[in-house]
């Protein structure tokens, strides 16, 4: 069975800027497509952030033709109107990946820095260093919120590539055995 690259969409969601990230995934294989931030705070209606945030998705979407849709759940903070906006940014880009046809995968902050420095607690310096050395970028981004969002495209590869992702979808071991004959040791 031939192997089909593959491309994932991160997003890292917010109603001031917007982080996206895009990966080519070959094989076992990843490469930095594209990442970079939409800068929304030039604009003080909250409803034209979100209109922006739609067109720009959707942009990214149409450009690239990602297989892949990965975003950031927003974390749980004290400001109750901060994480209403959050949400309706999150929803916004949502509702444009899964009217596109995408499915639609959400991590916690906890997990994508689990997933691309082996650290849930790391800071956006060490995730940054991280995704340095396994995407082989030489150039550092102006916001953090890029490489937050490149991190959840990471971090989505590594999960579905995952043998607990793959057997999460197998009906026991015969099954799982079935769909992974490399995983047997004779």
């Amino acid at each position: 069975m031939a192997n089909k690259s593959k491309i994932i969409l991160g997003i890292d969601p917010g109603t001031l800027v917007m982080g996206y990230g895009l990966i080519l995934v070959d094989g076992k294989k990843i490469s930095l497509i594209e990442m970079n931030v939409l800068k929304l705070s030039r604009l003080k209606d909250h409803y034209e952030r979100l209109q922006l945030i739609h067109a720009r998705v959707n942009e990214l979407i149409q450009e690239h033709k990602p297989t892949s849709f990965a975003i950031e759940a927003p974390f749980f903070g004290k400001n109750v109107q901060s994480m209403l906006k959050l949400g309706r940014a999150q929803g916004v880009a949502i509702a444009t990946a899964m009217q596109a046809g995408l499915t639609v995968t959400e991590y916690s902050p906890k997990k994508v820095k689990q997933s691309v420095t082996g650290n849930g607690n790391a800071d956006k310096e060490q995730v940054w260093l991280m995704l340095q050395r396994i995407l082989s970028i030489a150039e550092r981004p102006d916001f953090f919120d890029a490489t937050d969002a490149l991190a959840v495209a990471v971090c989505h590869f590594y999960q579905a590539g995952s043998p607990l992702a793959a057997s999460s979808k197998a009906k026991g071991w015969e099954q799982f055995l079935q769909q992974h004959p490399d995983r047997i040791s004779r």
